[in-house]
């Protein structure tokens, strides 16, 4: 299976935060057809080791993000539309209007549609008029229009609390020219291509059973729970977090196969000896990293250094634009961001994981 193949089907799968299910079950199939033995822990975080067992204090851990950002079920009308709230960065202006679906009760699909009214009006209580006025276009003026009544979606187990996903008809790539391709979450689901390659590559040249852990983790949209729970546990030296590199205005660069590696971010700031082992590791196999201050956001490294749970933060990313919304990259970016991996893993085995100031 290529690495296309494997972002077609990562994306097709939905994952929101606290319900990764489909998309953990994925990539558990996967790791087990290496041949080897997943671990989920109580949280939803997905262990892989090189080794049996599992090291108890591995020095490194790799982490990819099974979830998306979603909608979750605030409230349900007596007619059975839905009021809406953000799990993590979702942005009604980055949705807009259309299909979704509500995951409801033993694995069903409700559908619906996110919608905001009418044009036609000037009345003051319309959403769109509001906007019109000025104001933001915000979730509490969302409605998800379900066709169904309140008793019905009762019974189908939709209530608050259910999360509410972008359709599976939405879920497809779309290729731009020869070299870029697009598509809704491709934060995270590309850094899990590239997990699953570099996971690969480590398995095949063996020797590696203490030194690393991959771990595919839950719920990062919303704060990074997933990786907390479990470097609570691990507490590595270094965490490579593997993440989505955001063009922009601030850090602006090409869309191209090149990874990204993030400096720092308001969380925390890479080790300027992590810096250096990434630059050796780029041009040990050709590639010419975008180094980037990222000034908003954070990823499972990041936070779990600001909270005291791993030494050294290491951010590794795919070179993108469109980030939360219908995100574009090159299609190349996934082969390249894992090789970058294995080098850094390499380069930081060799030097003995650098040890103590």
């Amino acid at each position: 299976m290529t690495p296309s193949d494997l972002l077609r089907d990562l994306v097709a799968l939905p994952g929101p935060p606290g319900q990764e299910d489909a998309v953990r079950a994925y990539v558990r199939a996967r790791a087990e057809g290496l041949g080897l033995v997943p671990v989920e822990d109580a949280k939803g975080n997905l262990l892989v080791s090189l080794g049996a067992p599992m090291p108890e204090r591995p020095p490194t851990v790799v982490t990819a993000h099974l979830d998306e950002i979603a909608l979750m079920v605030t409230g349900v009308e007596e007619d059975g539309t839905l009021r809406v709230a953000p799990l993590g960065g979702a942005h009604p202006w980055k949705w807009g209007e259309g299909p979704v679906e509500a995951l409801a009760a033993g694995g069903a699909f409700v559908p619906g549609v996110l919608g905001f009214g009418s044009i036609h009006t000037t009345s003051p209580a319309s959403a769109v008029q509001q906007a019109r006025g000025g104001a933001a276009v915000t979730w509490e003026m969302a409605r998800v229009t379900t066709g169904l009544d309140a008793g019905s979606l009762s019974q189908a187990g939709v209530r608050p609390g259910t999360r509410v996903v972008i359709a599976r008809s939405r879920r497809q790539l779309f290729p731009l020219g020869g070299d870029l391709v697009a598509g809704y979450f491709l934060d995270d689901r590309a850094d899990l291509v590239a997990w699953l390659l570099a996971l690969e590559a480590l398995a095949k040249a063996g020797g590696w059973e203490q030194d690393v852990v991959f771990a595919a983790t839950a719920s990062e949209e919303v704060g990074g729970e997933g990786a907390a729970f479990l470097m609570h546990g691990l507490h590595p030296d270094v965490c490579v977090a593997l993440e989505i590199g955001p063009t922009s205005p601030d850090a602006p660069f090409p869309i191209d196969a090149d990874p990204t590696v993030w400096v720092s971010d308001p969380y925390a700031s890479m080790d300027p000896r992590d810096g250096d082992l990434l630059d050796a590791a780029a041009r040990d196999i050709g590639l010419s990293p975008h180094w980037q201050a990222l000034t908003r956001g954070g990823s499972d490294a990041s936070s779990a250094a600001s909270r005291g749970l791993c030494a050294r933060p290491v951010t590794l990313a795919f070179a993108a634009d469109n980030s939360h919304g219908f995100e574009i990259m090159h299609r190349g970016a996934p082969e390249n961001l894992a090789r970058l991996l294995v080098a850094y893993l390499s380069r930081l085995r060799d030097n003995g994981g650098l040890g103590p100031r």
